[in-house]
């Protein structure tokens, strides 16, 4: 059987990355507005070396047959695939998201099957923590990575909840998704001393914007602050999160993982002009600080 260590496309620098999260809405994420084809056609146009894949395309119930033809047509195109969320437990991080722990074979077969190296899984309790350790050592046996998202309701919500989780996880092939959206809606700093001490986990990034502030139409609940109004923004956006700060923050902590656009669908326009407009973005960005992608 050839792993996802073996079959992953290489990349001659840290890719840039666009889930496919570009065709979901915000708050409806199972429905896909495109089909992956044309997933992977907007990322090869708009810049992107890779697609960071969900269960709105490709989950672990998926048809053995469809992924091995997506996988093909990934390649064929030559687009890699970052990351695999395989289940939409996993997605809105609810009671069920821990389950994956004690099953990951399904998702590990299903990253290995399109060639991505890291695996999202989620945490809720402190009893997750012994199936993330077994989860990650069969994860380990088959070269590929487990993957926390900072993320509201759960044991990643703060700074130090996200450490003291890693620590005690103890795993070296299981590290975090830094995202600083969530970091701020739990009232986090994001800046470089927080991604100094996030660094040895940090395996790949999730960027996505927003504005926090009382009238926003969107609110989450968090464990740290309750409840939390925002509006979603596009990724260019100025005024809401500091990207200048996330990439300078990146920079001097020597990142060279995935840079992953974690935006929804944009409510107006088109979804190629929207990728393709972030890809820019983001690479003048990856240039101006530093970071390996683009450079």
């Amino acid at each position: 059987m050839l792993t996802a260590a073996t079959r992953r496309m290489n990349f001659s620098s840290p890719p840039l990355s666009l889930s496919v999260r570009i065709a979901e809405g915000f708050l409806s994420k199972e429905q896909a507005m495109m089909e992956l084809p044309a997933l992977i056609r907007l990322a090869r146009e708009a810049g992107y070396q890779a697609l960071c894949m969900r269960g709105s395309q490709l989950s672990v119930r998926t048809d053995h047959q469809v992924v091995t033809a997506a996988a093909a047509a990934l390649r064929e195109a030559g687009i890699g695939v970052t990351m695999v969320t395989g289940d939409f437990d996993i997605v809105y991080n609810n009671d069920n998201g821990p389950s994956c722990l004690r099953n990951i074979g399904p998702y590990l077969d299903l990253a290995a099957a399109l060639g991505a190296t890291l695996v999202r899984v989620a945490l809720r309790k402190e009893e997750d923590i012994a199936h993330a350790r077994r989860a990650a050592d069969e994860a380990a046996e088959r070269g590929i990575r487990l993957v926390h998202q900072c993320h509201i309701q759960s044991l990643f919500e703060t700074v130090d909840g996200i450490v003291s989780t890693l620590r005690a996880i103890d795993r070296k092939n299981f590290g975090l998704i830094f995202e600083a959206a969530n970091l701020e809606l739990c009232g986090q700093d994001y800046g470089v001393e927080i991604v100094r001490r996030l660094s040895p986990w940090i395996f790949n990034v999730y960027l996505q914007n927003q504005r926090l502030h009382t009238q926003g139409k969107v609110t989450l609940e968090t464990w740290t602050r309750g409840a939390v109004r925002f509006d979603v923004m596009p990724l260019t956006e100025p005024g809401g999160i500091d990207f200048g700060r996330v990439f300078d923050a990146l920079a001097a902590t020597g990142y060279a993982g995935p840079i992953t656009v974690h935006q929804s669908a944009p409510e107006s326009g088109s979804a190629l002009e929207a990728a393709r407009n972030t890809a820019v973005f983001l690479l003048g960005h990856c240039r101006r600080a530093g970071v390996g992608v683009g450079r």
